[in-house]
């Protein structure tokens, strides 16, 4: 059975995560919105998290487009974890994994890494 949370804690696990990032990294990110949305695509049901945007390693050095948008999925977070302490954890896991994905590292890089 999925386990249950409701949207306001759940955002509090992904504020902690964002809060757990290193300043120097931080500092970083740039033009970046970070949402929370109850389900994943309907094209990719288990889909975790997803980032929309240009990474810092392709843009123009005259980028002023639009914010790029990082989602973390609600629902199948909670389908693949059994208690809190592992929600926190995939929810970490899942928000540093589209972070990464803002300073331009690809899915084979964060695999390596642990965060895939």
């Amino acid at each position: 059975m999925p386990m249950q949370m409701e949207r306001a804690p759940f955002e509090e696990l992904v504020n902690r995560a964002l809060d757990d990032i290193p300043d120097e990294l931080s500092s970083l990110i740039r033009n970046v919105v970070v949402l929370v949305e109850d389900e994943a695509p309907v094209d990719d049901p288990h889909l975790l998290g997803l980032y929309d945007g240009v990474a810092l390693t392709e843009r123009p050095a005259n980028h002023a487009g639009l914010p790029d948008q990082i989602f973390i999925f609600r629902g199948p977070l909670l389908e693949m974890c059994d208690d809190e302490e592992h929600l926190e954890r995939e929810v970490q896991i899942t928000v540093v994994h589209e972070v990464a994905h803002h300073f331009g590292i690809d899915d084979a890089r964060l695999h390596e890494l642990g965060y895939a």
